[in-house]
């Protein structure tokens, strides 16, 4: 394998060990980056740590602290840190098994590939991995790596494994405090049922392919023009192109519903124009009698 293990050791249940390798399993995206420039002579800027009313100081009379109060900190020096970090264990020993959907997402950090590290390994490896995925848990444990002590959960994927570090309780907000404000109503039963209909209309297989980064295509396109443009400003104008939103919040949920279906492919926020229908407003029952009344008079 050409990638460099990210942790090698052990995973334990009970009295079986078997010897793994764990790989990183995401990598950053296509990200534009920018860096400032000093535009009369087109050079980078550099970056100096300076202390208010003394100025630039050198790097060896920096420490790390910790601010305890306004203004108080804790100064530490490095090898202080360094002895506090736990050294890498290279067993992640398996103390807890839970059904997947008992662990919120929130607590999903970051997703590792799991593989057996040679070719004795296999077989445990194998039935480790069919054992989870015909009880459909995911199993717990600790584990110490580049000086940090990770909550990971292991579950099964294709012909291998997936660890995930987990975050700790007080890492994730209470989501409580963010949701108490939204009414504890039911929904009506038909717009209720044109919003499941439309949402069986749009089911499909997930393909990751079928999404892109539309702001970091339009930069590298932006970057490219202006390469070409030899420094000439360029701004594009997007004043004719749709928002989504209409004029108003007020919106006719089940027009929109209902005109979302007689398109495929199309969105809620596009069909939103039908909430305009003025049907009911150009041709009312009542005006149409007023003439009527004025002649009898």
């Amino acid at each position: 394998m050409a990638a460099r293990a990210y942790w090698q050791g052990q995973i334990r249940l009970a009295l079986v060990s078997i010897p793994v390798e764990i790989y990183t399993a995401t990598k950053s995206g296509a990200q534009v980056s920018f860096k400032q420039i000093h535009e009369p002579t087109g050079k980078p800027i550099h970056y100096e740590k300076v202390v208010t009313g003394i100025g630039p100081v050198d790097t060896d009379e920096i420490m790390k602290g910790f601010e305890y109060e306004k203004g108080e900190f804790v100064l530490l020096e490095q090898d202080e840190i360094d002895a506090v970090k736990l050294e890498s264990k290279k067993t992640l020993e398996l103390t807890q098994f839970v059904d997947a959907s008992e662990i919120d997402v929130l607590y999903y950090e970051k997703p590792y590939f799991v593989v057996p590290a040679d070719d004795l390994a296999e077989e445990a490896f194998i039935v480790l991995r069919e054992a989870l995925r015909r009880t459909k848990k995911v199993g717990l444990g600790q584990l110490a790596m580049r000086g940090r002590e990770y909550v990971v959960s292991l579950k099964p994927c294709g012909r291998g494994m997936v660890l995930e570090t987990l975050r700790y309780a007080d890492e994730v907000n209470k989501a409580q405090g963010y949701f108490r404000d939204i009414p504890d109503s039911k929904p009506d039963e038909d717009l209720l049922e044109l919003a499941e209909a439309l949402i069986e209309k749009k089911t499909g297989a997930f393909d990751p392919k079928n999404f892109h980064d539309h702001y970091v295509e339009a930069l590298k396109g932006l970057i490219e023009r202006k390469r070409k443009a030899k420094g000439r400003k360029i701004i594009e104008d997007t004043s004719d192109e749709p928002t989504g939103r209409s004029g108003s919040n007020v919106v006719d949920l089940m027009a929109a519903l209902k005109k979302s279906m007689e398109k495929p492919g199309a969105s809620p926020a596009k069909a939103t124009p039908a909430a305009k229908k003025p049907a009911a407003k150009k041709a009312p029952a009542a005006p149409a009698k007023k003439p009527a009344a004025k002649k009898r008079a």
